[in-house]
């Protein structure tokens, strides 16, 4: 791999200071703003924004970017795992909702110390990590899907509580996307002795971490305890995150981008990383400031820089995938890969008792509930009419869980990957990613040009998955790696939808969550055409799913045409997964969670499999639409959430299996 030279750094400096200055320029002269940097002048407009607003945001700027740089390279050094940072871990997305939770519910903690709640909620997330990968001695690939449950079950959890308080936590959607705007020094003061202690601690002791690169007992021999010292690292790297995240939010990919360009130009030896990746993460971020604070109008004043620096370092991420090096991969091998070793069949009778348990759930969850005066069911009330809100939303949950089943089911025997559902490899989101474009640039006026919209990001998502992960077999840690950073970069884009304000973002919100609240008969329709056509022409292609997972040159012999297989394969999961996102959201794990329990009931053939994970996807999928109209009565979590919430806590214990 070519090495950038040292003077992409001098570059970096350069450009940014020259944006800085460009920026004086139009607002003063540079001797106004020199001066207001120390005192402002209170008869000049200029000069007191300078010192309480411009000043203090360069500054604190320069000083988040340099922490995450530091904590990235440590849990890089820890792990030995170049794409560890406080934000693939999960650490930042902890400490964020901690903070949300103590703004709701114990607002008298932020005033006394609100470091201290974002510490507490970055050790249980980093904690929530560690003990889903500590039975495989921290491998760096576990490490980081666990890191990916934990984000994705901290953003479940964040967007449920926003849903139910979204007047009270408005100002902290801006906060947690990440934005810089600066009344004062009050974040300079307070981060910048707290992270100059925390950067010197780990100078000292970066001897030591170079040690971290020898074996276990390497480093025994020389008398020195890893278990302590990464104890140590990680404890620290956890709270830099913790005092930037309480101070501005939260900033994406800093702490993974500037160790990876530090690597790539060809630093080693870690005193020289820390510093260097200090250097080029304050740089990063605060050039990333200033180009924003130059867009025309009141877009510099919408979008936040933290979700903007989120939306650079997916396409980073994806970029450092071909890089990773291969000693760090291996096969994980966990429950959630296995199967039983006794192989049923499914009988009509099976089918027929299971068909016939599904349709008695959709009874039993349309005609009992919560209500006002406690428990009731229909058949006592006689309030028949609530049958006209509860039927179509039920039978929609249903519908899009066998949907994500299937799709499911037919990406995992396609990749020969059972870690890989629409939802982890970031189809799901890619599909989200497509509808929001098409929703708020006009394109998406309608339910047709909507899913068209959707199919368009399914496919460019598929796309990337497959040119990123050809030339390495298709590797199960390498693909959901790739969905880590498309599920990021729709996380961002989110993020700039809510920060906005705009009316539709909250319409927005609801459908990423996967509300089946606006279903109606109306629009159950043509999801149950969409259903029928889609689910039909995949159980056309069974063949093709029992030949392809041995091999090409196999399914070459006997006939099978590989490459038009697998594209059509590909191109009806893009389809299936468009028509249930339509309902339940991105995110539901759903896709991952039904075939993994077909497998371990000892269904392998493929239609077998593939009919036994509709009807568990549907049930699931029941179950969560249920359960949301229950939890929080009269509010409702979205079905999509709850579905995400059991599928996640099914994927934290397939992890702890290990």
């Amino acid at each position: 791999m070519k090495t950038m030279p040292l003077s992409f750094v001098v570059l970096l400096s350069a450009f940014t200071f020259s944006i800085g200055a460009f920026q004086l320029y139009q607002v003063s002269s540079f001797s106004l703003a020199l001066i207001s940097l120390w005192e402002p002048n209170f008869q000049s407009i200029d000069s007191v924004l300078l010192h309480f607003s411009w000043w203090p945001r360069v500054f604190t700027t320069i000083i988040s970017g340099a922490g995450l740089a530091v904590a990235g390279v440590l849990m890089q050094q820890v792990l030995r795992n170049p794409l560890a940072s406080p934000t693939t871990l999960g650490v930042a997305s902890g400490s964020s909702f901690a903070l949300m939770l103590a703004t709701l519910f114990a607002p008298w903690m932020l005033d006394i110390a609100p470091n201290l709640v974002a510490l507490i909620g970055g050790v249980i997330s980093m904690g929530l990590v560690m003990l889903l990968s500590w039975r495989r001695a921290l491998s760096p690939t576990v490490v980081v899907v666990s890191g990916l449950v934990i984000n994705l079950y901290f953003a479940s959890l964040s967007t449920v509580i926003l849903m139910m308080n979204t007047e009270k936590l408005n100002g902290l959607m801006i906060w947690g996307a990440g934005s810089l705007v600066q009344s004062g020094w009050g974040d300079f003061s307070y981060l910048a002795p707290r992270i100059a202690l925390a950067t010197i601690i780990a100078f000292v002791i970066a001897k030591p971490l170079s040690l971290l690169e020898l074996s276990e007992q390497g480093a025994k021999s020389l008398g020195v305890s890893l278990a302590k010292l990464r104890f140590v690292c990680l404890g620290l790297a956890v709270l830099i995150t913790s005092w930037v995240v309480s101070a501005v939010g939260i900033i994406g990919f800093i702490g993974l981008a500037a160790p990876a360009i530090t690597r790539l130009i060809g630093i080693n030896k870690i005193q020289h990383k820390l510093w260097v990746s200090m250097l080029i993460g304050a740089m990063l971020l605060t050039l990333t400031d200033l180009v924003i604070q130059q867009l025309p109008g009141l877009m510099a004043s919408f979008i936040p820089t933290g979700a903007a620096t989120a939306a650079l370092g997916a396409p980073l991420l994806l970029w450092l995938l071909p890089r990773l090096s291969q000693k760090t991969q291996g096969h994980t091998q966990t429950v959630l890969t296995r199967h039983r070793e006794n192989v049923y069949k499914l009988n009509p009778k099976a089918i027929s008792l299971a068909l016939i348990g599904t349709l008695i759930s959709v009874v039993l969850f349309a005609t009992v509930a919560v209500q006002n005066e406690g428990w009731a069911n229909l058949f006592a009330s006689q309030n028949w009419i609530f049958l006209e809100w509860r039927a179509p939303r039920l039978f929609a949950a249903a519908i899009a869980g066998a949907m994500l089943a299937i799709a499911g089911t037919m990406i995992q025997r396609l990749s020969g990957n059972p870690m890989a559902s629409p939802e982890v490899i970031g189809i799901s989101s890619g599909t989200a990613m497509g509808l929001i474009i098409a929703m708020f640039t006009g394109f998406g006026s309608s339910i047709f040009t909507l899913s068209l919209g959707g199919l368009v990001g399914a496919l460019a998502t598929v796309s990337v998955i497959v040119l990123l992960n050809r030339k390495s077999g298709f590797q199960p840690e390498r693909i959901l790696l790739t969905g880590i950073a498309i599920t990021a970069l729709m996380n961002a884009i989110q993020s700039f939808i809510l920060a906005t304000g705009d009316p539709r973002s909250y319409q927005a919100l609801a459908w990423l969550s996967g509300s089946t609240y606006y279903v109606s008969v109306e629009t159950l329709l043509p999801l149950s055409l969409s259903a029928l056509v889609f689910i039909g022409l995949s159980f056309l292609c069974v063949r093709w799913l029992d030949i392809l997972p041995v091999g090409a040159a196999s399914s070459k012999a006997l006939g099978v045409r590989v490459d038009r297989s697998r594209a059509i394969l590909l191109l009806l999961v893009a389809c299936l997964t468009v028509s249930a996102t339509l309902v339940v959201g991105p995110i539901s794990f759903v896709g991952l969670l039904a075939p993994h329990l077909a497998r371990l009931f000892g269904f392998n053939k493929a239609s077998q499999h593939m009919l036994c994970a509709a009807i568990l996807g549907a049930g699931v999928m029941l179950l969560a639409d249920w359960l949301g109209r229950q939890v929080l009565y009269p509010q409702e979590i979205p079905t999509g959430l709850m579905a995400s919430l059991i599928g996640g806590l099914y994927l934290m214990w397939g992890l702890r299996r290990l």
